[in-house]
């Protein structure tokens, strides 16, 4: 009695399906000539190279697309390609805000090694001065596996650790969907995609909240776009190449 029950199920299961599969209806015939083209984006001559829609956030000069979190210019060193954080200066962020992105940003450690676990070459990426991605020297260097290069800090280590060694440089590729809230409600929460020098370790992450010390993550309600913030941790890490494009 329960093989011919099982049977049965199965084949109204299957016609269910098969039926809902006739009723779907598409917008586009495949093949249809008529669908919309994607718009056209000029890749960079060199992988890492910001494409033609991206918003530049260093061009190897200047801090102009930034400034302080404590109000006024960024306060770090800036030229020769490159900028620096100057220790005890404080966070900077973007004059810009910016909700659902995909960034690409360049950084190294200190070349020499000072200090060990959380205070070797620590900084942090910040999506909506909310959401970390952490930086750190993690070459040869242990400490909280929520803690080291590439976690979202306090939440997901990495699914491995892709860090070079110190001085050189590395790079973060980010796909970031910024939660949606309606009203006091959370409807859905922020998602992250990031690759370290071209290495998966997080993948499609769903970020469980705002990032808190020593604490559990929680959302709480915040406006759809926001500065990207660069964390001043004491550590003089060095940036460049960054640049961020508009996915909403």
């Amino acid at each position: 009695m329960y093989v011919k029950l099982n049977v049965w199920y199965t084949a109204a299961l299957v016609i269910v399906l098969a039926g809902c599969q006739q009723a779907r209806e598409y917008q586009w015939a495949v093949h249809d000539m008529s669908r919309p083209r994607p718009v056209v984006v000029t890749p960079g001559e060199e992988d890492g190279q910001a494409p033609s829609d991206a918003v530049v956030l260093f061009d190897g000069a200047d801090l102009d697309e930034w400034q302080s979190t404590k109000g006024g210019p960024a306060r770090w060193k800036a030229g020769s390609e490159y900028f620096e954080v100057v220790p005890k200066t404080g966070n900077i962020q973007t004059k810009q805000a910016f909700g659902d992105c995909q960034l690409h940003i360049e950084w190294a450690t200190p070349a020499e090694v000072k200090g060990r676990g959380q205070g070797r070459g620590n900084s942090g990426v910040f999506l909506m001065g909310i959401y970390e991605v952490q930086i750190l020297d993690s070459y040869n260097n242990d400490t909280y596996p929520d803690g080291q290069a590439g976690a979202i800090y306090g939440q997901k280590p990495p699914m491995v650790n892709a860090c070079r060694g110190p001085g050189k440089w590395q790079s973060y590729d980010i796909i970031f969907r910024r939660p949606i809230f309606e009203g006091d409600k959370l409807v859905r929460p922020a998602t992250i995609t990031v690759l370290h020098n071209g290495v998966l370790i997080q993948d499609n992450w769903v970020i469980e909240g705002a990032t808190r010390h020593k604490r559990r993550a929680e959302y709480k309600p915040h406006p759809d776009k926001l500065p990207l913030i660069l964390q001043d941790h004491g550590n003089p890490v060095r940036y460049r190449n960054v640049w961020i494009r508009l996915l909403d």
